[in-house]
């Protein structure tokens, strides 16, 4: 696992639980790619992403506490 790894995994796991995309984005500390849009939005997302860190924080937490994790790979018999 590396850095860009792991923000991959939190960017994937954020987008499927239906977070906003440029909050995610921005929370990921990445730069808008088109430069109209990026010339002119200056959005922080602040109220989003402190409702993802927080759900992120549960989310972890909850992995940490025992919550069912799919497995990538079937066990063999």
């Amino acid at each position: 696992m590396t850095g860009h790894g792991f923000r991959a995994v939190a960017s994937t796991i954020l987008n499927e639980s239906g977070f906003n995309p440029d909050a995610i984005e921005r929370q990921l500390a990445h730069c808008e790619n088109n430069a109209i849009r990026g010339a002119y939005n200056r959005a922080k997302y602040l109220p989003q992403r402190i409702e993802i860190m927080n759900w992120w924080s549960d989310y972890i937490t909850s992995l940490e506490n025992g919550a069912t994790v799919i497995s990538l790979f079937k066990k063999s018999e």
